[in-house]
């Protein structure tokens, strides 16, 4: 009630693109972001070193860890 935790809006807008991450096989690094399905225009927005990092690109974005696509 008092200190309710406010549902916060998207930062990033991913109509019609998709959320992707891009990973490393040799180095393990692994980078969030949104591919444009028509071009293959893949534009950055965070490296993701942990969990934590994962979960605010997943809030950042509105969606869920499933729905997200890996590229190696």
């Amino acid at each position: 009630m008092l200190f309710r935790k406010k549902k916060s809006e998207p930062k990033y807008d991913i109509t019609g693109k998709v959320p992707t991450i891009r990973a490393s096989i040799c180095t393990g690094e692994q980078v969030a972001g949104l591919k444009d399905p028509v071009t293959g225009k893949f534009s950055e927005i965070m490296l993701i070193r942990d969990s934590r990092d994962l979960l605010e690109f997943c809030e950042g974005c509105g969606i869920t860890e499933k729905e997200i696509k890996r590229e190696w």
